[in-house]
């Protein structure tokens, strides 16, 4: 009795252990086989797999800027959209400088309501676009009461409608084109536990991450790629409440080293990817823990790392 117990035991551990290993290891297998067998499979480029057109919101800072900035260097011309006019115009000199590709921008604030989306879809018409990466967001750090109701609202305008909106849009289009694009939803690390001092922020993230893989799957027989990227923390704009973050690490990469990853998991056609190696790390260790005590971990990092006492 004693030793079916012990086998039974043994099998449950088994079944965990390739369970969790097949959650890890998928991506970096899918990357090694690229990296190893590119020449002889003569691995397409972005633009022969996709096409010259991609969208980029949230694209005058941080990821959204340089993940914009790697598509052009790959050959593919890049809309910008976001909300900030004088930003999104020296990003634009930026890629037409170094690059030599066409881009446009778009000035929306996804704060605004449905008309952002209607500009969006007339400006971008005529354009084929075939790459979408979903790449605007928000965060507040702090207690949800010290969130005004201006804050809550910005939030999910930003981090959970715009996704939707521009995921829907996009999706439906590339269908009916019958073009093989690919969408790009951007989530964070904190999409898997929620996080307490950052609880709106994680929870959208959450939702992105829902969203995206259902999106995959009703994409992928219309040879849709739909991909689910997950970064840690990166050296930008929404992490400036950390000095220690701001002051970047092995762990917390600039935005440029960050998005050349990033657009190199996208090219090996990696489909659920933290897109930076040590996140993958980080990520990997992270999951090992139960939910509920990566929820306490979330809480006491996000403890030691602001600068000021949350509330």
């Amino acid at each position: 009795m004693l030793s079916a117990f012990s086998t039974f035991l043994t099998l449950i551990g088994l079944y965990a252990l390739i369970c969790f290993l097949y959650e890890q290891l998928r991506t970096p297998l899918r990357l090694l086989k690229v990296r190893l067998f590119d020449d002889r499979c003569e691995c397409l480029s972005l633009k022969e797999r996709f096409g010259d057109w991609a969208a980029v919101t949230g694209s005058s800072d941080g990821i959204g800027k340089e993940y914009a900035k790697e598509l052009a260097r790959h050959g593919i011309n890049v809309v910008l959209i976001a909300r900030n006019e004088e930003k999104l115009k020296a990003v634009a000199n930026e890629i037409t400088e170094e690059s030599k590709v066409e881009s446009k921008i778009i000035l929306a604030d996804f704060t605004q309501g449905a008309e952002v989306y209607e500009h969006i879809e007339r400006e971008l018409a005529d354009i084929p676009i075939a790459i979408f990466v979903n790449n605007v967001g928000i965060g507040f750090p702090g207690a949800l009461c010290s969130l005004t109701k201006e804050h809550v609202q910005q939030l999910i305008d930003t981090n959970i409608v715009a996704v939707s909106q521009l995921s829907r849009y996009f999706f439906k289009r590339l269908r009916d084109s019958q073009m093989k694009g690919a969408i790009v939803n951007v989530g964070s690390v904190t999409e898997n536990q929620p996080a307490p001092f950052g609880a709106m922020y994680a929870a959208s993230k959450a939702y992105i991450r829902s969203l995206t893989i259902a999106l995959r799957c009703e994409a992928a027989p219309f040879g849709i790629h739909v991909q689910l990227l997950s970064p840690g923390f990166v050296v930008t704009k929404i992490n400036n409440y950390s000095t220690r973050i701001m002051k970047g690490n092995l762990f917390a990469p600039s935005a440029e080293v960050y998005a050349r990853s990033a657009v190199a998991q996208l090219r090996a056609g990696v489909d659920e990817t933290p897109g930076y190696l040590w996140h993958h790390v980080q990520y990997a260790a992270f999951m090992l823990l139960p939910w509920r005590l990566r929820v306490v971990v979330s809480q006491l990092i996000l403890k030691l790392i602001t600068d000021n006492q949350l509330e």
